[in-house]
């Protein structure tokens, strides 16, 4: 198309700038004159009418192509770079970049198909991960060339210094050939539509997909665990290496489940093991993450709900009562147990607690600060209130005669009447011979009127390293996805140090590190350094049963404690309480993850 720039006044505003760079033909001065565009002429540009009608013609063809031609409409992103980005120079160029586009537009680059994970071309490399060839791109003669970003004092230079750019949209410039956008500190610019078609080559395209690749991750993992169940470690080390590049292609969930279990894979593979809270920093970051989960999930909350309940009604009517907890922690369980019984009709009973916690590795007393902060809790609500501490560095080292009820005072003093509580702390006992035989032998040395065990309904203690992984890659991921789904508890019950200092999504973040903290100890730990060995309900109802305990049913007040408990709890659709066997188990949709049970001494035969 011809163009002829008329400089008005002998100089242009921006200095000695007289003629177009690009290409221009002259026309005889009268041809001119007499099919000029005098709209376009008073801003200083020649264009014949006749060519203009021709761009309109163009444009409107343009239009069609880019969604009303049966042509597939170009994103968001390409338009509002149209709108946004684009810089013209002279109307006449308009022809030449209509045609550009509807070549685009009309005659798009067939996109190859997705790659495959081991296409026929590729080849395993020694260290297990799969090498493509690479493409052959001559980055010389590449159709997209990188450049910095220029500065703002650059682009208004350059703008002054070519007062015929006519900018429609700030932040980069581009010609009327070709168009840029900005990528992270450069401007990806696309050459001229000749110079693409005088250098086409074939642009790698790799096309993503989650779902396949989500899969190929579960693969991994799964081939990964069976290769260190036969000692194949090579094997397992070239694939614990992959796990990392798939798993982050993921998101939510998934990639949280599987970034824990490939860290502990390899720590197994590379004989790395966890070691034990040994610090007094350690065993105050479990404290700290305990809370955390207790705040940011109902799983704890509904243990302690459903293990006091019961409690509750086998208190009913006496006068002195004892609780022996075997997990203290911070002492969250109790205070709502001691409010239940100050509203009780007739009064609240006396109550005593004994406390049993690990020794802190500062030697300091943390069993008696829990103690003094449950002491005031019942002076307050009027209470008469009992508190002893035992420190024993496993359950198994506890002796019946620490745990007897208080003797009498006279010949018509009612005697104590015995709870024991136990949650998330008898599977523990299965990492040593004995043990647990040995504790329950001596909880009923001391003849309790209950037993209240809240344990995780899983099997992570068989004898196959394959069938614990899997079950409890199983179990982690439906945990993981039910703190993605309910977000951090309601304010309205939370009462832990974590609510007061956490800000949101810190609970469900420190409540991942808690169970990653499990996923660890479950996969790369052996012998007794694996504590988590956790059973399922019908498991611990053979152990239970054969030392000498029958089971006692749950009530309905228990199961609507917990159902009220859910109905606050932010997420609380997807939480399920279903009673199994007068024991009540919570789940996320059909997976129940813990159990609460309850037991007695059976009687004689």
């Amino acid at each position: 198309m011809k163009r002829e720039y008329q400089d008005a006044g002998g100089s242009s505003a921006g200095g000695d700038m007289g003629m177009s760079k690009d290409k221009m033909m002259s026309a005889p001065p009268a041809q001119a004159d007499e099919d000029v565009d005098e709209l376009l002429a008073a801003l200083g540009y020649k264009v014949r009418s006749s060519d203009m009608a021709d761009v309109a013609q163009k444009l409107e063809q343009l239009e069609m192509a880019m969604g009303m031609g049966g042509v597939p409409a170009p994103d968001d992103g390409f338009t509002t770079h149209l709108a946004t980005e684009t810089v013209h120079y002279n109307p006449t160029d308009l022809s030449s970049w209509v045609e550009s586009m509807l070549s685009e537009l009309n005659a798009p680059p067939p996109l190859p198909p997705a790659p495959r994970l081991a296409p026929a071309s590729s080849s395993v490399t020694a260290d297990g991960f799969f090498d493509l060839p690479p493409p052959s791109v001559d980055s010389s003669s590449s159709t997209y060339a990188l450049r910095p970003i220029p500065s703002p004092a650059d682009l208004s230079a350059d703008s002054a210094r070519d007062p015929k750019r006519m900018r429609t949209g700030g932040g980069s410039t581009s010609s009327s050939s070709s168009s840029s956008s900005s990528l992270g500190g450069c401007v990806v610019e696309a050459a001229p539509p000749a110079a693409a078609e005088a250098n086409a080559i074939a642009l790698p395209v790799v096309v993503a997909d989650t779902q396949e690749a989500g899969i190929r991750l579960v693969h991994a993992l799964l081939a990964c665990a069976e290769a260190v169940q036969q000692e194949n470690f090579s094997a397992a080390e070239a694939l614990v290496k992959q796990i990392p590049l798939l798993a982050a292609s993921q998101g939510g969930a998934m990639r949280k489940v599987a970034a824990y279990f490939g860290e502990a894979l390899a720590r197994r593979v590379f004989r790395f093991r966890p070691q034990p809270d040994s610090s007094h920093l350690d065993a105050a970051f479990a404290d700290l993450l305990h809370a955390h989960f207790y705040e940011s999930c109902p799983y704890l909350k509904f243990a302690h709900f459903t293990a006091n309940q019961a409690i509750l009604e086998a208190f009913a009517g006496c006068r002195r009562v004892h609780v022996v907890d075997f997990g203290i922690k911070q002492g969250m369980q109790w205070p709502a147990l001691l409010q239940a019984l100050a509203l009780r009709p007739g009064g609240p009973p006396s109550f005593r607690l004994t406390g049993v916690g690990p020794p802190q590795p500062d030697q300091t007393d943390a069993l008696q600060q829990v103690g003094w902060k449950l002491a005031q809790f019942a002076h307050t609500i009027g209470v008469d209130y009992q508190y002893r501490g035992l420190v024993a560095a496993t359950l198994a080292d506890l002796e019946p005669f620490m745990l007897q009820p208080e003797a009498e005072d006279g010949p018509n003093e009612e005697p104590e009447v015995i709870a024991v509580n136990s949650v998330f702390e008898m599977h523990r006992l299965l990492a040593q011979p004995g043990a647990l035989e040995k504790v329950l032998g001596t909880v009923r040395a001391v003849r309790p009127r209950i037993v209240t065990v809240v344990e995780q309904e899983a099997n992570h203690n068989t004898g196959s390293f394959l069938d614990r992984f899997t079950e409890s890659l199983h179990y982690y991921s439906t945990m993981f996805d039910s703190l993605e789904g309910a977000g951090s508890g309601p304010s309205e019950i939370s009462s832990g140090p974590a609510a007061a200092a956490a800000a949101p999504g810190t609970d469900q973040v420190m409540s991942e590190v808690y169970l990653g903290r499990q996923i660890c100890n479950v996969v790369a730990c052996e012998g007794a350094e694996r504590t988590e060995r956790h059973e399922t309900l019908g498991q611990w109802r053979g152990r239970l049963g054969h030392a000498g305990f029958e089971t006692v049913h749950l009530g309905s007040n228990a199961y609507k404690q917990a159902s009220t408990l859910l109905a606050l709890f932010a997420g609380g659709d997807g939480y399920k309480v279903d009673e199994k066997e007068g024991c009540l188990t919570l789940g996320w949709h059909t997976r129940p993850l813990i159990a609460t049970s309850a037991w007695r001494m059976a009687a004689a035969p």
